[in-house]
């Protein structure tokens, strides 16, 4: 063949070629088949150059949980841009000086999207006070709105919050100042499928996605370190843009393909990182030396008693959920031999004891937002596929504390209208889940006020969903027709005792026993 007739032919291969290009890709294509890089991520040097187009009145997802994992220094730059009016969609709000507490002393932010305060008293401040619109929303539901925004899905029916403030509608959004409500939440369609009943939510997306990495390469693929995933990688997909600060930027080939958490597809910006703080918002360590001695205080007799009777519950290979306070500490009682793997809804399963002091990573964290190690075997996933376990009925038991129980099972345990709101966190996906609910609690509040009642008087966080309640004066079991039924009496205690101290009827079991331990 002619040298003319290569070049001819190889000519007419090309104009072939951009025919295709401009078909599929219209006229304005360049000259590249390959989407991803014409659409790679762009980096920057400083973190202020990232942000700066944020506008006025934009909604703006942030990741992280607690303070692990959260965008540190494109929340400072946020500060130093003072774009106003924002809708921030994260899980919480830092703390009173850092991560978008910062934003919210800067009264940068109109509207929080969260699922919990927590210990943010500027937060819970302005909320009351009326300054700050919030929308708080179940963890695992925010998890999910969010999931869905990015995979393109408008809505969905989930079994949690049935029955609620979030399902009813009423629950503020704003306070006028004088303590009345000026914003309630709308009521969410619901249905029932298979005999269960369900509201729908609807999706979320921002115009722009911060989030926080450990190592990005130069395609844009993100890797996270620990529980620090949590958020960041739904919250990535449901941006318009999304901006990322990683700890390390290396060379396409450095992270091997199946270790990627977040492919680059997703990533439109990132910056590299320096000087990271990386606070601790509960540092919690185990002494080198346990002091296995009993505080001899009564209270600390009470609950230790509650302690050890939860305990009780746990069976080997069981998969279980365990709230703060109380129910955390029922872990330190599970018996010699047995396995039980704690699930953490941050993200964790195979939670291990508390670090000794100086073995604290910041990047390793339970739901308590406590420093913790992890055990063999352990896993760490996002916080989207963490709810799909919960939700999907693959933890086995949850045990969480209450401020009320009703007679049939309803629970109360994240907000007191007007005076105190902490937020649901996780626990209203929790015990919509098909796991068994115990309550482990002190009998009675402060004066001795009945905390077991016929009807709830605060915001629910579930309906219809304590299986079993726990107190220091006994056990029982709560039957939804029924009502409440005393199965263990605890040693010195008398039904009349507890029926004075219980602001409901109580049936005795005809097997009543004495309250066991472990």
């Amino acid at each position: 063949m002619s040298e003319q007739l290569i070049v001819r032919d190889q000519r007419k291969m090309a104009a072939c070629a951009g025919f295709l290009r401009r078909s599929l890709f219209g006229a304005s294509a360049k000259r590249c088949l390959s989407l991803s890089s014409c659409r790679s991520a762009a980096f920057y040097e400083k973190a202020i150059d990232a942000v700066k187009d944020i506008p006025n009145g934009a909604t703006v997802l942030v990741g992280g949980f607690g303070l692990c994992g959260i965008p540190e220094k494109l929340i400072e730059a946020l500060k130093e841009t003072k774009q106003k009016d924002l809708t921030i969609v994260s899980n919480n709000a830092g703390v009173n000086d850092f991560g978008l507490g910062l934003l919210l002393h800067t009264k940068q932010i109109k509207r929080m999207v969260s699922s919990y305060v927590g210990e943010n008293a500027e937060f819970e401040r302005q909320y009351l006070n009326g300054e700050l619109e919030v929308e708080l929303t179940p963890q695992g539901t925010l998890a999910e709105r969010i999931r869905c925004g990015g995979a393109g899905i408008p809505a969905f029916y989930t079994p949690t919050a049935y029955g609620t403030l979030i399902h009813k509608g009423g629950a503020p959004i704003k306070y006028d100042g004088k303590g009345s409500v000026s914003i309630e939440s709308k009521p969410r369609e619901s249905r029932s499928f298979n005999g269960q009943n369900y509201i729908m939510e609807e999706a979320i997306t921002g115009q722009y996605s911060l989030i926080k990495g450990w190592k990005a390469d130069r395609s844009g693929n993100i890797t996270f370190r620990k529980s620090a995933r949590n958020l960041n990688v739904p919250i990535a997909k449901a941006g318009k843009t999304t901006v990322a600060e990683v700890e390390e930027i290396v060379e396409d080939g450095a992270i091997e393909p199946e270790d990627v958490h977040l492919p680059g597809i997703y990533v439109q910006r990132i910056i590299k990182g320096s000087n990271y703080i990386k606070k601790i918002e509960r540092r919690t360590v185990r002494k080198v030396k346990e002091d296995s001695s009993i505080s001899s205080s009564p209270a600390a007799k009470l609950r230790e008693r509650i302690i050890r009777r939860a305990a009780w519950e746990f069976k080997d290979g069981m998969f279980a959920n365990l709230g703060i306070g109380m129910p955390m500490l029922a872990s330190n009682y599970i018996p010699k031999g047995m396995k039980v793997t704690l699930q953490s809804e941050n993200g964790l399963l195979g939670l291990g004891p508390f670090p000794f002091e100086g073995e604290e990573d910041p990047d390793l964290i339970n739901a308590g937002k406590e420093t913790v190690t992890i055990l063999p075997g352990a896993s760490f996933f996002s916080s989207d596929e963490s709810f799909a376990m919960i939700r999907g009925g693959h933890v086995d038991i949850t045990i969480l504390g209450a401020m009320q129980v009703s007679r049939f099972g309803d629970l109360a345990n994240w907000m007191i209208p007007g005076k105190m709101v902490k937020g649901m966190g996780g626990a209203m996906d929790l015990v919509a889940s098909k796991s068994k609910v115990v309550i482990t609690m002190e009998h009675t509040a402060k004066g001795g006020a009945h905390k077991l009642l016929q009807e709830c008087s605060l915001p629910l966080t579930g309906y219809r969903c304590v299986d079993q309640v726990i107190t220091e004066m006994g056990v029982f079991s709560v039957d939804r027709e029924r009502g409440l039924l005393l199965e263990e009496i605890a040693d010195g205690v008398s039904v009349d005792d507890i029926r004075a101290a219980t602001g409901c009827p109580v049936e005795v079991s005809d097997n009543l026993k004495q309250m066991v331990q472990i």
